[in-house]
């Protein structure tokens, strides 16, 4: 039986940081070393298919087996880490309920014409010129003024997909675009949970972290907005300068779709009530019952061609999935309707990296590689680039965002005082390598869900999410030359 001294458990806000003295390093690296190996191996070699349409489910799960057995080893007991990984699935059962609710949000809102609208007066009013940079634009405004990034994904985020794709931009651009400009928002919003957390962990106001915060982010930002607007004006517009292709497909969707600017009750209801601050579950709930009504007063043809009956068509938009056939290829994304169904692959994604997250804390795996980290702290630069590189490692290995914040969080605050640092120096690097880079992650409840809901790979996206890659390589940089390092007053 396991020594009691042998384990200590610190809970904050909810997340527990389980440290074990009887592991050491090597230890705690055999399962990432497992799963970067093999997860490297089946994106490089095997094309995702190592183990079939659910190969990287498996290589988290085995990996999840491996980090038992180090555990077992370790005398940590099985009901212990069944107990962490119990937990852990406790902590993303609404993120999983959300999740079938967009998948829902997505199917009747093409249905019922809500998008279809969305992209039909988009293309008339929206220069393809200027899309890309407009898209973060529209991603920030909705995302400050919700403080979600998800809520930003799941509202505009895919209607932006469609009027980008009708006009030919790559879908893996839009999704960079759309996904910069939600977490920019979901950073410097004080709504946001994780803008909350982060000055929390380190133990300085919400608005000074925010002022703070806001050195490296504003750059950051800027350059995105010039990556997109160089991008835009020099690559998109060449394959889709011609104004009576545009003219077509707005002619296709109002053949298919009933299209009224009364549609956009819908998503304005949506955003209305996430702004008052009623819960994100009753929100998507309601936005998804407005939608079915307006499908059966607006679509009524459209539905009855689709199936046997006009419920039967809401109830595969909801449950199932939905497939209008169309001879435009641009249009093909917008007329494939996804559906609760449409989610499983990402929700099983989720769970499989809960259940190795939840290993991996039990066994006091994460803990004991972010103190590995601290000890390379022996400079200012050090101590951010440990932070920086805590937090990084915490999204890949615990797969989640709120981990990432917490733990470092916890770990790092002292080296920070002794240092003569001003907590906002580690609430920042928290934000800027934790909360933004969680959705670069495949395998991360954020990167698993703004690619469910998005229709785009992480892997599609990733070189175009430009502030979420570049925010922690800023932070790095003021840290490297002392810009703006904020110091404790002395008493």
């Amino acid at each position: 039986m396991a020594n009691k001294e042998q384990f200590s458990k610190i809970d904050v806000n909810g997340q527990k940081i389980v440290s074990n003295k009887a592991l050491n390093i090597w230890e705690a690296l055999i399962p990432v070393l497992f799963l970067m190996f093999f997860l490297g191996y089946n994106i490089k070699f095997a094309k995702g298919e190592l183990l079939g349409e659910y190969s990287n489910h498996f290589i988290l799960l085995i990996s999840g087996f491996v980090a038992t057995i180090v555990g077992l080893f370790n005398k940590v007991s099985l009901k212990r880490m069944l107990s962490e990984v119990f937990e852990n699935l406790q902590s993303v059962f609404v993120p999983i309920l959300i999740l079938f609710l967009v998948g829902a949000l997505a199917g009747t809102w093409k249905v019922s014409g809500v998008i279809p609208a969305m992209v039909y007066y988009g293309l008339q009013i929206i220069n393809p010129e200027i899309f890309l940079p407009l898209s973060v634009i529209i991603a920030i405004i909705v995302s400050l003024a919700t403080g979600s990034s998800w809520t930003t994904s799941a509202t505009v985020g895919i209607a932006l997909i469609g009027i980008g794709s009708a006009f030919g931009i790559s879908p893996g651009m839009i999704a960079g675009a759309v996904i910069s400009g939600a977490y920019f928002g979901d950073k410097m919003s004080p709504l946001s949970d994780t803008t909350n957390l982060a000055p929390a962990m380190a133990g300085t106001d919400l608005y000074a972290h925010i002022r703070y915060m806001a050195i490296t982010t504003i750059p950051t930002i800027i350059i995105t907005l010039i990556f997109f607007g160089f991008v835009s004006m020099n690559i998109v517009i060449k394959p889709i300068g011609e104004t009576n292709q545009i003219s077509q497909l707005m002619s296709t969707l109002k053949e298919t779709f009933y299209i009224t600017p009364y549609l956009f009750i819908v998503p304005f209801t949506v955003v209305g009530l996430i702004l008052l601050k009623t819960k994100p579950l009753i929100a998507l709930t309601v936005g998804v019952l407005i939608a079915v009504i307006f499908a059966f007063v607006f679509q009524g043809s459209l539905l009855n061609s689709m199936s046997s009956s006009s419920v039967k068509s809401i109830f595969n938009a909801i449950f199932i999935d939905t497939e209008l056939p169309t001879d435009n290829p641009k249009l093909k994304r917008l007329y494939n309707a996804g559906g609760m169904k449409g989610m499983l692959w990402t929700i099983y994604l989720i769970i499989s990296a809960m259940v190795f997250g939840g290993i991996m804390d039990a066994i006091g795996a994460l803990a004991r590689i972010t103190k590995v980290l601290l000890s390379f702290a022996t400079s200012i630069f050090g101590l951010f680039a440990s932070t920086v590189a805590s937090c990084l490692g915490l999204n890949v290995i615990a797969s989640d965002q709120y981990l990432a914040i917490v733990i470092p969080g916890k770990m790092f605050k002292k080296a920070y005082e002794d240092k003569g640092l001003s907590p906002e120096n580690l609430s920042r690097t928290l934000e800027d390598s934790g909360t933004v880079t969680s959705v670069l992650i495949p395998w991360n409840t954020c990167g698993a869900y703004q690619s469910g809901v998005l229709g785009v790979g992480v892997t599609e996206y990733f070189a175009f999410a430009i502030f979420n890659w570049l925010s922690p390589f800023m932070t790095l940089f003021f840290a490297a030359f002392s810009i703006k390092i904020k110091q404790l007053k002395k008493s």
